[in-house]
């Protein structure tokens, strides 16, 4: 069964030009496209969306405000954000919303569908630039954890291909080790943070270096 993706981009050209070449792929169905997060916000939703793709700087609603709405009405609903930033707030933010990957505008379109597999099969890809921003987000935490939690480069290495939006299975094989070794490695991670999921991690850190930005919460 095709993958149902919506889009939100108030770019008239590349709203068209991603509408067309979703819609020209087999894997996909593309019913509805919009220019702002009101008009996305107010359709029936009718086939419902096992995709959104959201722009971030929206006219008047902003694409982070929109995707928060969104995950009220549906919460099941995959989002991926497109942006042309890559700040480190903007991006934390989004995920705080409920924004599960991020790609840049001038993703080949390629790239775009095996993103939007990806996010529709319960990934979290990212462009390489933004997966950056969130590895370096998270090294001064690191930095500052006490002795023995402190993640291995190992463990660094699987945490920046998690935030990648690799999964277990295409850890294990890009790095040449078991599944189960993939994940004590992932549990150990997660144990010397303190936390459960990726999110949680990256909410830590901001909370420990106080650059959570204000009003921002877990959704």
């Amino acid at each position: 069964m095709p993958i149902t993706v919506y889009i939100v981009e108030d770019d008239n050209n590349l709203r068209g030009s991603i509408h067309k070449f979703i819609n020209l792929d087999p894997d996909f169905n593309c019913p509805q496209a919009f220019s702002s997060g009101e008009d996305l916000l107010e359709c029936d939703f009718v086939p419902k969306p096992d995709v959104v793709m959201v722009d971030i700087n929206l006219p008047g609603m902003t694409g982070i405000e929109c995707v928060g709405r969104l995950k009220q009405k549906l919460p099941d609903v995959q989002v991926m954000i497109l942006t042309v930033y890559e700040n480190s707030n903007r991006i934390f933010e989004a995920l705080t919303a409920g924004a599960s990957g991020f790609l840049v505008k001038n993703t080949p379109p390629e790239k775009v569908l095996d993103a939007l597999r990806d996010v529709a099969n319960g990934g979290g890809p990212m462009s390489s630039h933004i997966a950056r921003k969130v590895i370096q987000a998270f090294q001064p935490a690191y930095k500052a954890a006490a002795p023995g939690e402190t993640p291995t480069p190992r463990e660094q290495q699987i945490l920046e291909l998690l935030a990648r939006g690799f999964a277990y299975k295409q850890i294990a094989a890009e790095l040449n080790l078991s599944m189960g070794t993939i994940q004590t490695h992932v549990s150990r991670v997660y144990k010397k943070l303190h936390v459960n999921c990726r999110t949680d991690a990256v909410m830590k850190y901001l909370d420990a270096t106080g650059t959570r930005p204000r009003g921002l919460g877990r959704a």
